[in-house]
């Protein structure tokens, strides 16, 4: 039977998706852990091939658009599958679905929420600050530099479903400062899906992907997405920005509390039993 909750859980984040342009993960993935009590790797796993499937539709309309720079995919793709399929490798080593592992996905969840919230409240000044600098910038650091990133986004995709939103967006205007807006997001978007799928087919192989929970998400968010992206051009775009990271920041400040917490707690364990 479909929980209608999740279904609307799912609309919601579709909605916010289509009207702000951040990834979904930054959503979905802090949802699924903190309402409905999933567990960091599943909500990961899920979350990514979730992704895949959401991003795939906009990559092609984007790609029928011509609004894609493909030299900039293919040099962050470079970067970011290698650096996912290691960070997956280390993952397997940790047992997945083991403390450690846990705590080590909720810690580098709230890094990137609190990334993202900084990359969607100073957009605007880090680019004024260091646009002419990177305009400077020859070639062949561009390449390197997007290599880089990518291995960066790569990292923080795999072990949070999140990244690949707004902080791959600011990464690329940083980057590409020539390119029109509708071309970055294009951009970050195509190279979100072979990301996304990589990372989501190693969460899977690591028995970490709920797909009946992932179609039920889906029926949701896709309408979600449509409505949302009517909507974006009738909603003024500073007020969602500021919002949506209010929130990042507020999800990401209860995941920290929730870690440090338990941190708390087996240190006064080990220290009782030490002393016993």
């Amino acid at each position: 039977m479909i929980d209608p909750l999740y279904v609307a859980s799912g609309f919601g984040v579709g909605l916010l998706v289509g009207m702000t342009g951040v990834g979904g993960g930054s959503l979905m993935t802090p949802l699924l852990i903190l309402l409905f009590g999933v567990h960091p790797s599943t909500a990961v796993g899920t979350d990514l091939l979730y992704a895949a499937a959401t991003k795939t539709g906009g990559s092609l309309v984007h790609g029928w658009s011509q609004s894609i720079h493909w030299p900039a995919v293919i040099r962050l793709a470079s970067g970011s599958i290698p650096a996912s399929l290691v960070t997956l490798l280390v993952l397997w080593q940790l047992e997945l679905h083991g403390d450690a592992a846990r705590s080590l996905i909720n810690l580098v969840l709230c890094f990137a929420l609190i990334l993202t919230a900084t990359s969607l409240i100073f957009r605007k000044a880090i680019m004024e600050r260091y646009r002419r600098r990177m305009e400077r910038l020859d070639a062949s650091t561009t390449d390197h530099a997007t290599v880089l990133v990518g291995v960066a986004l790569g990292v923080l995709v795999s072990l949070s479903s999140v990244g690949a939103g707004a902080v791959g967006v600011t990464a690329l205007l940083l980057l590409y400062p020539r390119l029109p807006m509708a071309t970055i997001v294009g951009s970050d978007i195509a190279h979100a899906v072979p990301l996304t799928l990589v990372a989501g087919i190693g969460h899977w192989a690591l028995g970490s992907v709920d797909w009946a929970l992932m179609g039920v998400l889906l029926i949701g968010s896709l309408p979600g997405i449509i409505i949302g992206s009517y909507c974006a051009v009738r909603v003024p775009e500073t007020v969602l920005r500021l919002l949506l990271a209010t929130v990042l920041i507020l999800v990401a400040s209860k995941l920290g509390f929730s870690e440090l917490h338990i941190a708390t707690e087996s240190v006064a364990a080990a220290a009782r039993s030490v002393t016993q």
